[in-house]
């Protein structure tokens, strides 16, 4: 079981966790919302729980929860800017399908 960043998403979150002066990483979990179940939670982590999953890519911790893992299990955070839009994308390979507005998804 594993959480990843893309290359992209590791060199924003560093640099804004440089620019904020403090934090050890990001917490991906899950939580119930939305038409299709489940919403992503994405939150920067200044402490350390004893109950947290950690992952590491390009030197940047990626923290989540045992219940949010199943669901997540396989995720990429990657980051993306186009245009006028930028932010982060979750590529989940559990996602059988997703609301028509993107915020919740089902497993």
């Amino acid at each position: 079981m594993a959480l990843t960043l893309s290359e992209r998403a590791a060199n924003h979150v560093s640099g804004f966790l440089a620019r904020r002066g403090k934090g050890l990483g990001v917490r991906l979990g899950v939580k119930t919302s939305g038409c299709s179940g489940m919403a992503y939670k994405l939150e920067f982590v200044d402490q350390e729980s004893p109950d947290d999953l950690v992952f590491e890519s390009f030197g940047v911790k990626i923290y989540t929860d045992a219940k949010s893992l199943p669901y997540l299990d396989g995720t990429e955070l990657d980051y993306s800017k186009e245009g006028l839009n930028e932010g982060f994308k979750f590529n989940n390979p559990n996602v059988k399908n997703e609301c028509g507005c993107g915020e919740s998804f089902g497993v």
